[in-house]
């Protein structure tokens, strides 16, 4: 790989060496050409360009509206009087290579914003993109004849520009807004060398067969119904059954931990979102609703769909006087709530508008910060090493749209700082990405192909306690406001059992599974031997299937192992004879006979697992 300089880390920011040289930065740090994040960001965006030039050749009369890097790759907006779809993927791509052969230079320049105007008088994209820039001059880069609006940064020249992937096309709405024209848009992907492209393709290859909508179809564990309940899941047995026992080893573990379970309402008087902050900083994100007044001849009175438990929770510590020998208070609950989200935004069970949180909130003094999100810090751990997940954790800033004082702020943040580093865990840091009322602690996940997803999250609240007027009697008798945690682990079952879902390809650890095992009676009249097993895991909270059908048994065997459950039991004369089982195991590939006894206490005892 060539050992280029293609740009330079300047602050937060990422200038090309064309900028860095004009602006005549000093004290920037070099990128070279690899595949690092900084270097990614410059190879797919001159990437995007040697795109909107392949496309402006093979269709002259194409328009370009914006063309950003997004994660893992980068698209395109524009608009022509041709049709294009994915089978003209190829066609474009192959007039990129020769492009890019030609190693044309990239050229930035910068004008005055009336010049750009006149310059795209005829081009009403271009317009609308001279529309959302606030400087009064703005830059163009250009490579050969085709050039386009852009702040970079870029390439030198296209020549560098070899290992790169168109994935798809689709619609946008003009700025994301329906009311406006439909683009055309494609998606593509790039890297330093065709080696990365390959094993990013291979990974994408096996995220399709991984995909949860497509397994949790297959297997019968959930479904959507748009026309019924858009963006909410509907449970089918084996799913629910899932969900069921996720749910309750992590209700046993919160107990063991000294978490007090509690349960808030659907809807709340709109008066505590407003007094919470929630219908300022958050209500495009809610549901309401008009309920009559308790009053008589009182009109309707506004609720709002709880898009979180904090509320509830609040409620529940100051119900009573509270004493500080009583701190800390941790109080959790799977609670479901309701978010409004853009249909188009909507992603099986990743993104839904309905779903139920391992919410919890931990009450106590300041002083008892650092120590409370430490043992927060250890139940992430007991909780990812039991599923085999690497981790990684983010401390999220003051986001532009907050409440509090920069004092509390700088005091939260700085107690999630400390107790991350006395565990000796590296952590990146995510300027503005905090919750409107507190900074936190985000907590993401690597699965088994290597993707990354956000998961659960630690947040450090001042300001809840404030609004609300917490209080808790200190040792001196004073009044005193308590400091507010608030801690999701796994996020949502829906979002988590999704990843696991991909994570293990659909083939659950026994613990967790919904189906422990599938029992194919050879003959009709090994049935009820075969129930009689069913019933005693029944009996131990498991769940087991009868497979029988008039298909052969080779093909019932098959079908069986095709749901992707550890156990498969073959019951015959013999085994009902000696009050046995032959069990073929999917985890190891093996098979083995045992009695019923022994098979029943293998699975009893592989689920006693505790986090």
């Amino acid at each position: 790989m060539e050992k280029v300089v293609i740009g330079y880390k300047v602050g937060d920011k990422i200038v090309d060496t064309q900028t860095y040289g004009a602006k005549k930065m000093e004290g920037g740090e070099p990128i070279y050409f690899d595949n690092s994040p900084e270097a990614l960001e410059i190879i797919r965006h001159s990437t995007a360009h040697l795109m909107a030039q392949a496309i402006k050749e093979l269709y002259p009369d194409a328009q370009f509206y914006v063309g950003p890097v997004i994660e893992n790759g980068f698209y395109y907006d524009f608009k022509t009087s041709q049709p294009v779809s994915d089978k003209d993927l190829k066609k474009i791509e192959k007039k990129m290579e020769e492009l890019a052969k030609k190693k044309y230079p990239i050229e930035r320049y910068e004008i005055s914003k009336s010049e750009a105007r006149k310059k795209f008088s005829s081009d009403h994209l271009k317009q609308a993109v001279l529309d959302m820039i606030p400087d009064e001059v703005v830059s163009i880069y250009r490579q050969g004849e085709w050039e386009d609006l852009c702040r970079g940064p870029h390439l030198p020249h296209t020549g560098l520009i070899k290992a790169f992937k168109l994935q798809k096309v689709a619609g946008a709405y003009l700025g994301g807004d329906s009311s406006k024209e439909m683009l055309t848009r494609i998606y593509g992907t790039a890297f330093a060398d065709k080696k990365s492209l390959k094993e990013y393709l291979k990974m994408l290859e096996e995220a399709q067969k991984r995909d949860h909508r497509k397994l949790g179809k297959e297997l019968e564990l959930w479904f959507f119904d748009p026309d019924v309940a858009p963006g909410m899941a509907i449970w089918l047995p084996r799913g629910a059954m899932l969900r069921h026992n996720l749910e309750k080893l992590l209700f046993t573990a919160h107990l063991e931990r000294g978490y007090e379970p509690v349960r808030g309402p659907e809807l709340l008087r709109s008066y505590m979102w407003k007094k919470s902050g929630h219908y300022d900083n958050y209500k495009e994100n809610m549901y309401f609703t008009q309920i009559e007044h308790d009053e008589p001849n009182r009109p309707p009175e506004e609720y709002g769909i709880k898009p979180m438990n904090c509320l509830a929770h609040l409620k529940v510590f100051s119900h009573k006087v509270r004493s500080y020998r009583e701190l800390p208070l941790r109080f959790f609950e799977f609670g479901t709530v309701h978010r409004h989200e853009k249909s188009g935004v909507l992603h099986g069970l990743l993104r839904v508008r309905e779903f139920t949180q391992d919410d919890a909130h931990i009450f106590c003094r300041e002083e008892q910060i650092e120590e409370e999100v430490l043992k927060v810090l250890n139940f992430v751990d007991d909780i990812m090493n039991l599923f085999n997940f690497q981790y990684e954790m983010e401390i999220s800033t003051r986001p532009e749209k907050s409440i509090g004082s920069d004092e509390i702020w700088e005091k939260a943040t700085e107690a999630l700082k400390r107790a991350l580093e006395r565990t000796g865990r590296k952590y990146g840091i995510d300027e503005g990405g905090g919750a409107f009322y507190g900074p936190k602690i985000d907590i993401k996940i690597t699965d088994a192909i290597g993707r990354k997803w956000q998961c659960g999250t630690i947040q450090v609240d001042f300001n809840l306690p404030e609004r609300f007027q917490l209080e808790y009697v200190d040792q001196n008798n004073n009044r005193v406001r308590p400091v507010m945690i608030h801690r999701a682990i796994i996020g949502s079952f829906e979002r988590f059992i999704a990843i696991l879902t991909e994570h293990y390809a659909g083939e659950f650890p026994l613990f967790i599974t919904h189906t422990k095992a599938i029992f194919v009676p050879i003959g009709e009249e090994h049935i009820p031997y075969c129930q009689t097993i069913i019933d005693q895991l029944r009996e131990l909270g498991h769940r087991g299937e009868l497979l029988y059908s008039h298909d052969s048994l080779g093909k019932r065997i098959r079908t069986a192992e095709k749901q992707r459950v550890p156990l498969v039991v073959i019951v015959g004369d013999e085994e009902v004879k000696n009050g046995s089982v032959a069990v073929r195991d999917r985890r190891d590939r093996t098979k083995k006979v045992m009695t019923k006894e022994e098979f029943i206490q293998m699975i009893k005892s592989e689920c006693e697992v505790k986090i």
